[in-house]
């Protein structure tokens, strides 16, 4: 197997991880939610933000692996300045999601310290 249809491949994996990862996050937050609601009533409140923050975090994973194989792929296979341009431009825009995912699940910037428990 040559080089770069190894890394083609590795490329691929890499991407059905990232797809596998949100789809399996939904999932599970969606029965783990569904579970919850059915157990207590809604008004008791908390399900909703679990929700949220769960869905986020698998969004979150499944982004980070999408713009993995995105590199490995375009690094490894064609590094010309088009190619690269264009991975610039997605890692820009998957960054952000990024970072406003984690301002919605955390309620602060990922650089920010968490705030001190008393």
């Amino acid at each position: 197997m040559e080089f770069q249809s190894a890394m083609e491949a590795v490329g691929k994996a890499v991407d059905i991880a990232g797809v596998v990862a949100i789809v399996l996050g939904i999932t599970v937050s969606t029965l783990v939610a569904a579970g919850a609601l059915l157990r207590r009533r809604p008004e008791q409140g908390g399900i909703y933000h679990r929700y949220r923050r769960s869905l986020g975090r698998s969004i979150l994973l499944g982004l980070e692996l999408l713009v993995a194989a995105d590199i490995i792929r375009t690094v490894a296979i064609e590094p010309t300045f088009d190619s690269v341009g264009v991975l610039a431009l997605i890692v820009l825009i998957r960054t952000f999601l990024s970072f406003s995912l984690e301002l919605e699940i955390t309620g602060r910037w990922p650089w920010q310290k968490k705030p001190q428990q008393s």
